[in-house]
């Protein structure tokens, strides 16, 4: 099975992560600093195992506090490609941090640039128009907003990352930029650790994406972390997979995830499933300092 264009446009889409709890940046800028120092997290991912020209993203992300920890600053990085559509985007994150005793509230935004391209001649639809050349490259700003509080027992997130509509004609080759609300996604996360005893904590987490037009999209996941050093859990998205999660504090720095996605929807007759793998390093160079252990 191949993933066709049904018609020759570039519309505003969303990557989905399955472990987007340690890719919050990318969904809300408001996130940037909320670690205490320098971090980056590399999020790799193959989607629909199976299908050809199925989506593949991969995002690398990097944010700390600056000016007395009263700013944010990151940089979000992503490569994706699905069927023959091509894009390449930096976005540029700053945060404003207001304390709240031992708790964070953070006003983000978020400018960016994509590179857009689709490949149409590559479908050998020769006799059609609209599908017989490429489109180039075309560049596509971004401007996105987000809010995120921040406690040591739990965090609440709403943002809408992508406020322009970014639309590629193919037939024309030329690019429609536009605010246009109708097609803006929201998105409402949230989680929470708990102790069960001194070795084990639970960690549930929630994702809501909400778009006009479409139904609601519900991601729930439950990680059990074992000595604040593995990991492990289980997820469900609505209307499309169950999850499996799992994954290690290598040390104080270095921590290494993966997770596996069984679709559920009609799909899963044509795939074997998602991958992704997760990679995130803190830059804390105070050697010598007890480091508590971080859970958002």
């Amino acid at each position: 099975m191949a993933l066709a264009i049904t018609q020759s446009a570039w519309s505003q889409s969303d990557p989905m992560f399955t472990q987007y709890m340690f890719n919050e940046l990318y969904i809300n800028p408001a996130y940037a600093g909320s670690r205490e120092y320098l971090s980056a997290t590399a999020l790799v991912r193959q989607q629909w195992v199976g299908i050809d020209g199925a989506p593949s993203t991969q995002t690398l992300s990097a944010h700390k506090p600056i000016l007395n920890n009263k700013i944010g600053a990151g940089l979000t990085f992503l490569n994706e490609s699905i069927g023959v559509s091509k894009r390449t985007q930096l976005n540029a994150n700053a945060a404003y941090r207001l304390p709240m005793g031992r708790n964070h509230l953070s006003f983000g935004l978020q400018l960016g640039m994509a590179s857009i391209s689709e490949n149409l001649s590559s479908l050998g639809l020769v006799n059609d128009n609209q599908f017989a050349t490429n489109t180039g490259r075309k560049l596509a700003p971004n401007v996105g907003f987000g809010t995120y509080y921040l406690t040591p027992k739990w965090y609440a997130g709403f943002s809408i990352p992508r406020m322009l509509q970014n639309r590629l004609d193919g037939t024309a080759g030329e690019l429609d930029n536009r605010f246009n609300l109708s097609a803006w996604h929201y998105f409402m996360t949230a989680g929470s650790i708990h102790s069960i005893n001194a070795e084990i904590k639970i960690k549930p987490s929630i994702m809501l994406k909400a778009v006009q037009g479409s139904p609601m999209e519900l991601d729930l996941n439950a990680l059990g972390i074992f000595r604040d050093r593995l990991w492990a859990g289980l997820g469900y998205r609505t209307g499309d997979a169950v999850n499996l999660l799992v994954g290690a504090q290598i040390n104080q720095q270095l921590r290494a995830g993966y997770s596996y996605d069984y679709t559920t929807s009609d799909l899963g007759n044509f795939n074997s499933g998602s991958h992704e793998l997760m990679i995130g390093y803190d830059f804390n160079y105070e050697k010598d300092k007890v480091v508590s252990p971080r859970y958002f």
